[in-house]
């Protein structure tokens, strides 16, 4: 029985720290605004929605980068938050704003992960140019 209890609250802390890890990434990259370049290639005008989050995964697999770790983290999130939509938060309005809010987030992180990623692309082929 308290190796169960313990087995949950370390669970629990995990999952804590988790969220505040991709919170942290996800704050890191909401004050980049976003290239014209990127906005043409995703269309997102101003603000990512959560919709928009594996049409940028997407794009993302064809731009090479080194960047995964965060990537990874940020989608795992993303699929804990779509769990927490489809469950909880249709019976939920605040649950189901916040879950919204938090997939919106993890959706502008990949696309400035992208706007990243073309940079660096665009760099890289403008060195081979010169």
């Amino acid at each position: 029985m308290m190796a169960a209890l313990i087995f949950v609250v370390s669970l629990a802390t995990l999952l804590m720290f988790f969220v505040a890890y991709c919170r942290s990434l996800m704050a890191s990259s909401s004050a980049h605004p976003l290239s014209e370049e990127v906005r043409d290639v995703t269309g997102i005008v101003a603000a990512a929605s959560g919709r928009d989050f594996k049409k940028i995964m997407q794009l993302l697999s064809l731009c090479p980068g080194e960047d995964q770790t965060g990537l990874q983290a940020v989608g795992f999130y993303y699929g804990i938050l779509n769990l927490l939509e489809k469950t909880i938060g249709r019976h939920l309005p605040s649950l189901h704003f916040w879950t919204e809010q938090e997939r919106a987030g993890c959706a502008y992180f990949a696309v400035v992960l992208l706007d990243r990623r073309i940079a660096f692309s665009r760099e890289i082929a403008q060195q081979g140019e010169s």
